[in-house]
């Protein structure tokens, strides 16, 4: 049975753009592998952190959305463990509330897309 899950992840600020994107499509591609479907990605891009972590006090947000089954997210969450890249990561099982809202989140973010 294939559950909703999100997973937010800091990178490191020290990469370059392309570098950024090729990081998360290399996740992105992790889940795909192992049976997931992606449903949203979003690249919040460089913003400032809260604290300090490893010295840093930026990094490039990422959000990624899919659908996946729930022994998928231990091989996921150990890939980003080994990636030095990945300053900090947090991925969580959506309820059927949850998914509504980004459900209605991704809607209006395409939207606002549509009209620029």
């Amino acid at each position: 049975m294939l559950n909703h899950y999100e997973a937010a992840f800091i990178l490191t600020p020290v990469l370059s753009e392309p570098q950024m994107k090729e990081a998360v499509d290399k996740f992105e591609n992790l889940l795909k592998e192992n049976g997931g479907t992606i449903l949203n990605r979003e690249e919040w891009g460089l913003k400032k952190l809260a604290y300090p972590i490893q010295g840093k006090t930026t990094g490039f947000y990422a959000l990624l959305q899919f659908d996946v089954e729930p022994q998928v997210i231990a091989t996921l969450e150990t890939a980003f463990r080994r990636d030095e890249k990945v300053l900090r990561f947090l991925s969580f099982r959506l309820d059927k509330y949850a998914f509504e809202y980004a459900e209605k989140r991704r809607n209006v973010n395409l939207k606002k897309q549509e009209e620029a």
